[in-house]
């Protein structure tokens, strides 16, 4: 947060997260009530009271009036009133008055847990205070005299307590409970290490979002869900996907091929690049789809079929591209993949020959997608996107951390290598189309629940007959 953050991007913060918004207010606005109405009521009666000498020729001074203020809280004057109100002798009494500036008057306040008996206390003190004022008046008792007490206002039954104020109360809770809310959502947002929107993107790169893949049912599909559920709200993502990236391909300087990877493993980067790869044939195109993920080979699980040759067999000269690309179905896609794990990647992916069949694949096809391994492990990545169009990153929601994603970003930069945008997986929605589950170590980038991938082999190689 070292940075001054728009109110826009707090709005929208809070925005997105109003039900924890919400439910902070309605926890403490309850808590509040709770308090309120459990609390016991305080009632409060006020009288105003005019005190006179009957001595000749003196008036209640204000330093008596200040006596009898002090005589409200003593047993002097507590004792006989208790007995005149008929309450216990240990029964609480709250009494509490000030003193007029201008003349001998006593405005005088009682507190009680019922509205009745504060209006008593209250019109029963002038009484009391008149019979033992005299007794606490040096210049009365002298001469004899005695105070009389003339209510001006005698009190009446207040109608409603003091405390607790419930509507004030509710009104605090209400903006405590606001108050509480921004600043849980908002320390939630800002200490949270993994990315969940767009606008977390965004803070880490102005490179653009060009697809977004919410979670969707039916998991049980597998992976190409461009084939399974062609009319589906996963497929259609896709295919806005496909448009964004051509829209990118056309500053490639007419390379049109795009490298699929990800910040670490995990984050669905070879089921974006088959579907992406499917849908781009949708389009008419001729696509060809290389796993030159050397370390993981990951195409030929997520598409179910086997893959004994791929590009590590054309890298060695075992075999040709058209040996190798394998038509998908009655499509227009092709795919190069196998399982073979060469002891030397890098070495193979930053050779001529491989520099070679990067040129021949552009020539031969009208769209090259190529899924790679993940940026910060290995340099693989790097290595390719020298010699396509662009790199597509492939970040998921809620899972892809952000220090993750801005050191692969940082590493990319270090090489003077530009991501051409994002795709962020795993986005709100219904279910996930991915399965995230149980794993298997040596199938993290294929379908990440390896179940559907060992149902779907039969299923897969009829579509693709």
């Amino acid at each position: 947060m070292g940075e001054d953050v728009p109110l826009r991007d707090v709005l929208r913060i809070l925005g997105r997260h109003w039900r924890t918004l919400l439910t902070c207010v309605l926890l403490v606005i309850s808590a509040t009530l709770l308090v309120s109405l459990s609390t016991t009521p305080v009632y409060a009666a006020s009288t105003r009271v005019f005190l006179s000498s009957t001595a000749s020729g003196y008036v209640v001074s204000k330093d008596d009036l200040g006596t009898y203020v002090e005589l409200l809280g003593s047993p002097t004057l507590l004792d006989p009133l208790r007995q005149g109100l008929g309450l216990p002798a240990d029964a609480p009494i709250n009494i509490t008055a000030t003193v007029s500036e201008r003349a001998p008057i006593l405005s005088i306040t009682a507190r009680a847990s019922s509205a009745k008996l504060a209006t008593d206390i209250a019109n029963a003190v002038a009484p009391q205070l008149a019979v033992i004022g005299g007794k606490y008046s040096g210049l009365i008792a002298s001469t004899g005299g005695t105070v009389e007490a003339t209510p001006v206002v005698p009190a009446s039954t207040p109608v409603a307590p003091e405390s607790p104020d419930v509507p004030r109360n509710v009104a605090l809770g209400l903006l405590a409970g606001l108050a509480l809310g921004i600043g849980f959502v908002l320390l939630r947002h800002f200490l949270d290490t993994r990315i969940r929107s767009e606008a977390d993107l965004a803070a880490l790169s102005p490179k653009p979002l060009l697809g977004s893949l919410r979670r969707i049912k039916n998991a049980d599909r597998g992976a190409l869900v461009m084939m399974t559920d062609p009319h589906g709200t996963a497929a259609e993502e896709f295919r806005r996907l496909r448009t964004n990236v051509q829209f990118v391909d056309v500053t490639t300087g007419g390379k049109h091929s795009f490298v699929v990877s990800s910040a670490i493993p995990g984050d669905g980067k070879t089921t974006t690049a088959v579907n992406l790869a499917i849908a781009m044939a949708d389009s008419g195109a001729k696509v060809l789809l290389v796993d030159a993920d050397l370390r993981n080979p990951s195409v030929a699980r997520a598409m179910g079929l086997e893959g004994e040759v791929g590009l590590t067999t054309i890298l060695l000269g075992r075999a040709t591209v058209h040996d190798v690309a394998q038509r998908w179905g009655d499509t227009s896609m092709f795919r190069a993949s196998g399982r073979a794990i060469p002891p030397n990647p890098s070495e193979l992916l930053g050779s001529d020959a491989f520099a070679d069949l990067i040129k021949q694949l552009l020539a031969a096809f009208d769209f090259v997608v190529v899924d790679s391994a993940p940026v910060l492990p290995v340099i693989d990545p790097v290595l390719i996107s020298r010699l396509v169009g662009g790199m597509l990153l492939v970040v998921s929601a809620g899972r892809s951390k952000k220090h993750d994603v801005a050191a692969a970003l940082k590493s990319l930069k270090t090489v003077d290598v530009e991501i051409a945008g994002f795709a962020l997986n795993l986005t709100a929605g219904e279910g996930t189309y991915y399965g995230y589950g149980r794993r298997d170590a040596k199938d993290t980038d294929a379908v990440t629940n390896d179940q559907p991938a060992r149902r779907s082999p039969k299923r897969a190689r009829k579509l693709a007959a």
